[in-house]
């Protein structure tokens, strides 16, 4: 699968700083790792 160069790109600013664009996740795998994994803050 070839992805077009607008989805991923990281521009270096300087003293180690980018501007990094990524594509948002989908909606399914959002709520895919909700399920699975606990919740984030939750006691032990």
């Amino acid at each position: 699968m070839a992805t077009p160069e607008k989805l991923y790109s990281a521009e270096y600013i300087g003293s180690g700083t980018f501007i990094i664009s990524k594509p948002a996740r989908k909606k399914k795998k959002l709520t895919q790792s909700r399920k699975k994994s606990p919740q984030r803050g939750a006691r032990k």
